[in-house]
């Protein structure tokens, strides 16, 4: 249930992200971020909230664990446009990468969303942002956060 206990504390973040999605571009831009991580519920929640300095906005993550599926659900929430209203759903597997997904849109074209949360140290971890346009034949990854734990 305390899945993301290894995220609790303050992180440096890099950001990289795909310029256009869903076009075949291939030029990324890169940008910090500072993130602080929080649990409740004795584990079965987490809440984050993420500062991009250099884009002018904040962000937040919501995660609540069910303990009737064992799935966590993920909530992402906008500084500029609030929260968005599907969330990514699933679990860590044995090897310890979480995979959570959803159907949702991207401008306005129907897609799959891969969340993963992989490379868990006591002092770093990778999350990326993937979407399929095909029925998850093939992914785009479109953003990739490099997490640091800040002294």
């Amino acid at each position: 249930m305390n899945n993301f206990d290894f995220l609790v504390g303050t992180w440096d973040v890099h950001n990289l992200k795909l310029l256009k999605r869903g076009v075949g571009d291939d030029q990324w831009v890169e940008h910090p971020a500072r993130a602080i991580s929080q649990s409740f519920f004795g584990g079965a929640g987490n809440f984050d909230e993420i500062t991009f300095p250099t884009e002018g906005y904040s962000g937040a993550t919501v995660r609540l664990h069910d303990p009737k599926t064992d799935l966590w659900s993920l909530h992402w929430i906008d500084g500029r446009v609030g929260m968005d209203p599907i969330p990514c759903v699933g679990r860590f597997g044995d090897d310890g990468v979480g995979l959570f997904y959803a159907d949702d849109t991207w401008e306005g074209r129907p897609i799959r969303v891969r969340f993963v949360w992989s490379a868990i140290t006591p002092t770093s971890c990778r999350w990326e942002q993937a979407f399929s346009w095909d029925g998850e034949s093939t992914w785009e990854i479109n953003w990739i956060m490099d997490f640091t734990r800040a002294n």
